[in-house]
């Protein structure tokens, strides 16, 4: 059958959830590589910042050849003002991909529970079968009162139907059992938990249909968001030469660039910036003069990944506190460094 005439219905969809830098997108990546080849599959990716990375790192690995389609919704919790942006994105997703199979990563500051809420809604009642809600949780970080004190943190685990202790390598003997302890007073009872490194999972975990009592309709919290504002990830870059845009929320700053593509950047020379950030987490596609790579920071490492391509470099950096010497640091990274003219959103 033509894919085009195709009808959407019930499409098995999960939501991977989790907190900065646990490791979802590291998890989705392993997944496609298990993509069944006449599959297509749909992964709909939110960010906190305003400058979208995921959708340029997965593309950089994936294409729509391979049968995978990406969608991005940047700018803070893709639920905000009753949902506008992710259904939107959701539904020209949906269209263009019509999926066997749809992978839903919210923010790691987002809110889950309003994501299913939207999910199950009545629009989608008979387009998605909502499936098993997987849940990252770095165990090493419930040592740490800035999570377990943080409200998405715990709906995170709350929201749950199967906990994945992920970078089960760098744990100490005891945390598997502070895990599973926390899982006893913060997740739904029954909650399957298992432990993995570098967002290894296995395909069967996605399997399975969610309790009919959690497809209920949930208290829905409107977040501020101006839906009438362009996307600085979207927006035409200017003569200037780049985008800036920052955001702030959920007590987390991010700040983050978008550069002209024929903006070169030395790779040696942001190997030392990326390495000396201090933050929660980056992301970034970077076109240098080696290639085109894509970089990963959280509070264990900075990894670098050779990508096919990418249409321009980007950054998004989410901290405490925004230094303002990043951006000199950065822009002394590129090559062909004419002057730049500020344009910030």
């Amino acid at each position: 059958m033509n894919k085009s005439k195709e009808r959407i219905t019930v499409v098995p969809t999960n939501i991977i959830t989790g907190f900065l830098g646990v490791g979802k997108t590291s998890a989705i990546l392993h997944l496609l590589k298990s993509k069944p080849d006449n599959e297509r599959w749909a992964v709909l990716v939110n960010e906190f910042g305003e400058i979208g990375v995921d959708g340029s790192l997965f593309q950089g690995q994936h294409s729509e050849g391979q049968e995978v389609y990406i969608r991005e919704v940047p700018g803070g919790c893709m639920c905000c003002a009753a949902g506008l942006p992710m259904q939107i994105a959701l539904n020209q997703l949906l269209a263009r991909a019509k999926p066997h199979r749809l992978l839903i990563e919210p923010t790691g500051l987002g809110h889950p529970i309003e994501v299913l809420e939207a999910l199950t809604a009545d629009h989608y009642q008979d387009v998605l079968s909502i499936q098993k809600i997987i849940t990252l949780v770095d165990a090493r970080k419930l040592e740490d009162s800035r999570y377990t004190e943080h409200a998405t943190f715990n709906q995170q685990i709350a929201i749950a139907d199967v906990i994945v202790g992920n970078k089960q390598d760098l744990y100490q003997p005891e945390h598997k059992a502070k895990l599973k302890d926390y899982a006893k007073s913060k997740a739904a009872k029954g909650v399957k938990i298992i432990f993995t490194e570098q967002g290894e999972l296995a395909m069967d975990v996605l399997d399975g249909l969610i309790p009919v009592s959690r497809q209920a309709h949930h208290h829905h919290q409107h977040h501020k968001k101006d839906n009438a504002k362009t996307s600085p990830s979207d927006d035409p870059i200017p003569s200037g030469g780049f985008i800036k845009a920052v955001n702030q929320g959920e007590g987390f700053h991010s700040i983050g660039w978008r550069f002209d593509p024929v903006k070169t950047f030395c790779r040696d020379k942001l190997a030392v910036f990326l390495n000396g950030i201090v933050a929660e987490r980056m992301k970034a596609v970077f076109i240098t003069e080696d290639g085109v790579y894509g970089y990963n920071l959280t509070s264990d490492a900075l990894t670098e990944i050779e990508l096919n391509d990418c249409l321009e470099s980007r950054i998004e950096i989410i901290a405490g506190e925004i230094p303002d010497q990043w951006e000199e640091q950065l822009f002394a990274c590129i090559v062909n460094s004419e002057a730049l003219s500020d344009s910030v959103v």
